[in-house]
């Protein structure tokens, strides 16, 4: 096996144990969708022009409490702002190829594509190493979201309510969370926008959504700077 094949299948390999985390999310997505009234064409048509779990369960919530579609499309837009720092942390190694790869690999990035091509190790491959390991990981990604989708549409209303498959969603976002707070300033800024998210949970139309991001996204922009002023006034100190 050439070191690319080894490289896309060990991507493919990674990914396996996250799609338990993933079908529900999917089934979910698809279920939710028909129960709205939509047609399997108009839900498929939005998880394709969302490839976002996250941003299509909000869209439902909000087209459920029937929210003007200018606050859809903002939350829309601000729950996947996201996707800009990954746009940014891959443009280095995707921006040299070709678009006619480089769209459809930026296309497919997700969570659980970040998390497992940013980790550490991954970092020390080469270029031609990492890319064929984001390949492996994006496309059975992308294949696993869709057909848990179709899967959720095809059952729909038969999954029974007490599975609670809903409450698998915020506990595969915690465990990516956890794994990525690996210090204390990552910990505040966590904190920051979870309080932010409890404390503003009864504004109308899920905008306490909006505001722990905007928090989260603010706090992680500033907490650096103010860690390292504090950081040089305490050694300062400790020197006088």
């Amino acid at each position: 096996m050439t070191d690319h094949r080894k490289q896309f299948w060990l991507g493919v390999r990674d990914l396996l144990p996250l799609v338990s985390g993933v079908l529900p999310f999917g089934l979910i997505a698809g279920a939710t969708g028909v129960s709205l009234g939509m047609t399997p064409e108009m839900v498929m048509g939005m998880t394709v022009l969302f490839f976002a779990g996250s941003a299509q369960l909000a869209a439902y919530s909000l087209i459920q409490d029937n929210a003007p579609f200018i606050i859809i499309m903002i939350t829309a837009v601000v729950v996947n702002l996201r996707f800009a720092i990954y746009s940014a942390t891959f443009a280095p190694l995707l921006g040299p190829l070709k678009k006619r790869y480089r769209l459809p690999l930026a296309y497919m990035l997700s969570d659980q594509v970040y998390g497992l091509c940013s980790m550490p190790e991954q970092q020390q491959k080469s270029d031609s190493e990492r890319l064929w390991y984001l390949t492996g990981v994006a496309v059975s990604m992308a294949l696993s979201w869709i057909l848990s989708v179709v899967l959720g549409i095809a059952l729909g209303a038969s999954i029974p309510s007490h599975w609670s498959l809903e409450f698998t969603i915020p506990l595969a976002f915690l465990a990516m969370l956890v794994t990525t707070i690996s210090n204390r300033q990552l910990f505040m800024v966590a904190l920051i926008s979870g309080s932010c998210a409890i404390g503003f949970q009864l504004l109308p139309y899920n905008t306490g959504f909006i505001v722990a991001v905007v928090a989260g996204v603010s706090a992680g922009l500033l907490i650096p700077g103010l860690w390292q002023k504090w950081s040089d006034r305490k050694g300062g100190d400790s020197r006088g």
